[in-house]
Formats: C-alpha cells, sequence, structure tokens
C-alpha cells in the first residue's frame, strides 16, 4: 500500500464513509424547498464547521493518554454531570441511529429485488452485526472499498443527470439565512464524529505520524460535501419530481437498471455508516462502562433490531429530531471538552492553532442558533 493511501485515504474513507450514510438522501428534497442558493451555503458552512469539530476532538483524543469515546471523555473533561448527559446524547443517540439505517435498509433492497421486507432488514442486520466485530484495520479497509463504491454511484448519477439539471427551470433564489428548514437534514448528513476515534485508533495501530491526522481529517469531511452537491445536480436533473427519498421520484422516470444503482448507492451508503456506527457504541460500552467485550457486541447487536421491532419505524421523524437536537449538543460537549482539556494539559495543542481558537465563540453560537430553532415550536 502506498504511503498516500495508508497515510490519507483509507483513514479519510473512514470518516467519509461514515459521513456519507442515509441523510444524503434527504437532501434533493431539502434543497429544492428551502431553496438551491441557501442549501449549497448551508452545506458549505456546515463542512467547514465540522471541520472544526474534527480537529478539537482529534486534539483531546492525542493528549488524553487513556483510550476513551465520547462517554469517556465527557466523564474526563466535563465531570459526573458531563458523564450522564453525555451518556444520554452519545450513546442512546448511537442506538437510534443503527435503527434509522435499519429502517432504511430494506427500501434499497427493493429497488433491485422483490418485495420482503423483513428478510432484507434480517440480511442488512446480520451483515453489520457481523462486520461491527472486526478489529479497526480490517473496518478501515472495508470502509475505502465501500466509499469508492459510494462515489463511484454518485458519479454515474451526475455524469447522467447534469444535462437534464441545466435545462431545467429550477429556481437557485437567493441565500437567505433564516430558511433553517434544511439544517437539520444538512447537520444530520454531514456529521462524522463518531468516526474520528476510530480514525486516530487507525494511525496508533498502524504506527502514522499524527501529522497526517489533519489532513485526513480535512479530506475525509470534504469529499462527502462535494458528493452531496453532485447527487442533488444528478437527482435534479433525472427526477420528473422530487420525492422526499429521492428515490420515489426516479420511479418510472428512469430505467430500471438506474433504480438498480441506486438501491447500491443505499445498501452500500447505509452499511458501511452501521459499522462505524456500531463499532463506536461498542467501544463506548466496553471502554466507559466497562461491560464485557461480549456483553457490550450483544447490545450494539440487538438493541437497535429490538427498537424496530418495538416499532421505532418513523424515518422522517427520527432523522429530524437526531439532526435537529442531537447533533448540536454533542458538537457543543466536544467544543467544552476541548476548553477543559486544553486548560488541564501541559502539552501545547496539536491541531488547534489560532484561528480556530478564535472561531470558537462562532461555533458555540451556531449550534446554540439551531438547537434553540429546534426546541422552540414554531409555524
Amino acid at each position: 500500500m502506498s504511503d498516500l493511501m495508508k497515510n490519507i485515504i483509507v483513514p479519510a474513507s473512514m470518516l467519509a464513509g461514515t459521513i456519507i450514510g442515509a441523510g444524503v438522501f434527504s437532501l434533493p428534497f431539502v434543497f429544492v424547498n428551502t431553496g438551491l442558493l441557501t442549501s449549497f451555503f448551508y452545506l458549505a458552512v456546515f463542512s467547514s464547521v465540522f471541520i472544526c469539530i474534527y480537529f478539537l476532538y482529534a486534539d483531546v483524543i492525542v493528549r488524553t493518554s487513556e483510550e476513551h469515546r465520547f462517554v469517556g471523555y465527557s466523564r474526563l473533561y466535563l465531570g459526573k454531570s458531563g458523564f450522564w448527559a453525555s451518556l444520554f446524547i452519545g450513546l442512546f443517540q448511537l442506538f437510534f441511529v443503527l435503527a434509522i439505517y435499519l429502517i432504511l435498509a430494506p427500501s434499497f433492497f427493493e429497488l433491485i429485488f422483490y418485495d420482503n421486507t423483513i428478510l432484507y432488514l434480517i440480511i442488512f442486520w446480520l451483515m453489520g452485526s457481523v462486520a461491527i466485530i472486526f478489529n479497526i484495520k480490517r473496518v478501515a479497509i472495508l470502509e475505502f472499498l465501500m466509499t469508492f463504491g459510494i462515489l463511484a454511484v454518485m458519479a454515474f448519477i451526475l455524469a447522467f443527470g447534469i444535462a437534464g439539471f441545466v435545462n431545467s427551470p429550477i429556481e437557485w433564489g437567493n441565500i437567505d439565512v433564516s430558511k433553517f428548514l434544511a439544517v437539520g437534514p444538512i447537520l444530520f448528513a454531514l456529521s462524522g464524529t463518531l468516526a474520528v476515534p476510530e480514525l486516530i485508533s487507525y494511525f496508533r495501530e498502524s504506527n502514522i505520524p499524527i501529522s497526517f491526522v489533519k489532513k485526513s481529517l480535512t479530506v475525509g469531511a470534504i469529499i462527502p460535501a462535494v458528493a452531496y452537491g453532485a447527487f442533488v445536480v444528478g437527482i435534479l436533473g433525472l427526477s420528473k419530481f422530487v420525492s422526499e427519498d429521492a428515490v420515489s421520484g426516479l420511479v418510472g422516470g428512469v430505467p430500471a437498471y438506474f433504480l438498480v444503482l441506486i438501491g447500491i448507492l443505499g445498501f452500500l451508503s447505509l452499511i458501511s455508516s452501521y459499522i462505524i456506527i456500531g463499532v463506536n457504541a461498542k467501544k463506548i460500552l466496553q471502554y466507559d462502562l466497562y461491560l464485557p467485550k461480549w456483553l457490550s457486541a450483544m447490545l450494539v447487536i440487538f438493541v437497535p433490531i429490538a427498537l424496530y421491532f418495538l416499532g421505532f419505524r418513523d424515518f422522517i421523524k427520527s432523522v429530524s429530531f437526531v439532526g435537529s437536537v442531537f447533533l448540536p449538543l454533542e458538537s457543543i460537549f466536544i467544543i467544552f471538552m476541548w476548553i477543559n482539556a486544553n486548560k488541564k494539559s501541559a502539552n501545547p495543542s496539536i491541531f488547534v492553532g489560532r484561528f480556530l481558537k478564535m472561531a470558537i465563540p462562532v461555533l458555540l453560537l451556531v449550534f446554540f442558533i439551531s438547537l434553540i430553532y429546534a426546541i422552540i415550536p414554531h409555524s
């Protein structure tokens, strides 16, 4: 494996593979209803914001001698109250996100095969559960292959849809930051903080200099943003009408083989994210709650599917809630973790420079505004 592949591309694909997930299928509908210019503006802004969050989180991780995950770092740097709050934010978020992926998985199988929701649910669940048990190096290679497949299909969609997009009467509108409709789905689609500890573990286990971490995080965050823009352009150019799931609007308007490609895209994006999220949840249970390794694995495997069969099946409400509430809270916690860790550490910051330090109040303001908008009732 070349140095470029090993040091940057493979770890970047871990982050990109986690980011590119279920949220991408909500974006064409959201972009059209919010306005393309406003939505692309939000996509660029929040991509940059999340890169800053990744740098802050990575800085906390590499400056802490013990291995933890989100909950454990909260306990170290935010105290007992921070621990319990982050346990709710982190662990429960992961279980519900895994359940969201189980909700979506059968619909993409059904674009390729006949309808059999429960069968495809079980197949997807079994594949994800087995992969969660892999060690981080094997997951890293798997993430690279899956991310490459996802991006290849997105490029194919763009190639076939761009002409229709250019010739369509779609209104771009003006940038209007007061239109918050797109914020929740875009946050959900762009978030990849769950992969940052796994990426750092990959560097440590592979004995790669940490000087490559910032490049990997940056590349891993930019790839999904560019891919999302391409996906939106391609879907808008191919769809007779833009559906909420980006798939229904294509039925009858494109050849059957194109629906098969969308099915492949959906499956690859879901399974790649499911694996990294599951590994992260398992390690929270193992390292932060000190549960046995086998029990941690069993909980990660069986809790999401139990939620599904207990009635957790409303995709839209679930995505909106996670994107608008959990992700801003998680980002705010990471910022305060870094502030406290930076005060306690005798070592200088590794990934956080003067500009990012000065930007911290702006980051906090952005996430507090997003959170307040999500909580306060509005018409």
